[in-house]
């Protein structure tokens, strides 16, 4: 009888345990030394509301100049800028019809392009308009965020350096999920079409791989829900009944109990 109560709260942690790997580990699934196809990458396009840099060279920089925002400073104490060409470039902030006001060439339709289609669109109208004859169009984008909620280490708005990024690089960059994070419970929300829709991830399963949220666009929302630990947390003290450490150490005080009384 001793040796069976003995062995119960080993028992009960090595289920625990067991149960608590299988949550939090990521890529359960995938095979080691197997090649895992992913979905197909994208260049961010541009979207209302986006401020893009477009810079226009050429062997003539005065004839360039005309195509190109000023540069611009501030001085220390001064909310007024003021012209600099070593400073800081204007960039054209895309208005709710996907448009840009572009030099010379007025309104031009920028929305649903990436950097290499808007650039050489540019170019080609700057060409067979006959208004510079060596354009070099180079395209940024200048305020690419994406925003980090819910169980993980640092969340809040992150910038974008670079027009690919994916789920789990971004989720690198918030410090990785807390323990409480649930990893079959990663949630994607997604500007599209004037709306918004919602992709749902496991971190556990290789599927991850193959969802179009994989990789990330521009004003992406990364959610992480919380497990039930955290849950509970929100709405009773972290050493009441609905703590797991606390219900293991009352199984094993039971147990020892038990041996005691019935030895």
């Amino acid at each position: 009888m001793r040796s069976l109560f003995g062995f119960l709260p080993i028992c009960i942690l090595f289920l625990s345990s067991c149960n608590s790997s299988k949550n939090i580990v990521y890529f359960q699934d995938i095979p080691v030394g197997q090649n895992i196809t992913t979905v197909k990458s994208s260049d961010i396009e541009v979207m209302p509301r986006d401020l893009i840099s477009i810079v226009v060279s050429s062997k003539n920089p005065e004839l360039a100049a005309l195509f190109n925002l000023p540069k611009i400073s501030y001085q220390a104490g001064s909310t007024i800028p003021s012209e600099n060409t070593n400073n800081q470039i204007l960039g054209y902030t895309v208005d709710s019809d996907g448009n840009i006001d572009f030099p010379v060439l007025g309104s031009i339709h920028v929305a649903g392009l990436n950097r290499k289609q808007l650039s050489s669109m540019i170019k080609e109208r700057l060409l067979n308009e006959n208004l510079i004859n060596d354009p070099v169009v180079t395209v940024d984008f200048m305020n690419l965020k994406i925003s980090m909620l819910g169980e993980v280490k640092s969340p809040g708005k992150y910038s974008i350096d670079r027009d690919q990024i994916n789920i789990l690089e971004a989720i690198s960059m918030a410090g990785d999920l807390t323990i409480y994070g649930k990893r079959d419970r990663i949630f994607v929300m997604r500007e599209k079409d004037g709306g918004r829709i919602t992709y749902k991830m496991d971190l556990r399963s290789s599927e991850i791989f193959s969802s179009p949220a994989y990789y990330l666009q521009q004003n992406d929302i990364v959610y992480v829900e919380p497990n039930n630990v955290r849950a509970g947390q929100s709405t009773v003290n972290d050493n009441n009944a609905k703590s797991v450490s606390l219900w293991m150490s009352v199984v094993s005080l039971a147990a020892t109990l038990s041996v005691l009384i019935f030895k």
